[in-house]
């Protein structure tokens, strides 16, 4: 199932998500997952966050090997993730995400990450990653905790953004996936 990817201005992007029990029985977590994923694929986006289809859950989907022919094996399932350590020397690279379409604008993070989760049969992993997988595991990261990539910018490039960040939440854009705009 295709999702609406939420867009800049819903609530439910500033809000801390929630962690998720192994007990919960109000969802099928798996077929979350896959739907997650599908979802992702239909709008050409490398990771999906749960706040972004509208659950306050702390969930996230990335498949970095969309992003570089160099990465491989990093499809992952992350749930009630903390990232436990970031390392290294921040560096700056273009990010966009699909809750702000055609908005993109350098970040600076960490290069070097260890994250503490579960994969989505509830097994607790601790793993290490690097480069642009750790970049796109920060960013979704960041919207599990209530934080969009443009909350890392300058005030000065948050006001060249506005006009634009203004139409997204008034819906006043085009896009080929389906989006939920705030009323």
């Amino acid at each position: 199932m295709i999702y609406p990817i939420v867009a800049y201005g819903d609530t439910v992007l500033k809000k801390m998500a929630e962690d998720i029990s192994q007990d919960d029985t109000s969802f099928d977590l798996k077929k979350l997952v896959a739907d997650m994923y599908e979802t992702m694929y239909n709008a050409h986006g490398v990771g999906l966050a749960a706040p972004q289809i509208g659950l306050s859950l702390r969930l996230f989907v990335i498949d970095a090997d969309l992003m570089h022919d160099s990465i491989k094996g990093m499809k992952k399932a992350f749930i009630n993730p903390q990232i436990i350590q970031e390392t290294g020397e921040a560096w700056g690279y273009e990010e966009g995400c699909l809750s702000i379409p055609d908005v993109r604008d350098k970040v600076y993070r960490k290069p070097d990450i260890i994250v503490r989760y579960f994969d989505e049969n509830w097994q607790e992993k601790e793993e290490a990653f690097t480069g642009l997988t750790a970049r796109v595991i920060q960013h979704e990261y960041d919207h599990i905790q209530g934080v969009l990539f443009t909350d890392h910018l300058s005030m000065m490039k948050k006001t060249l953004w506005k006009g634009r960040l203004n139409n997204i939440t008034k819906g006043n854009i085009r896009q080929d996936y389906p989006m939920r705009f705030t009323k």
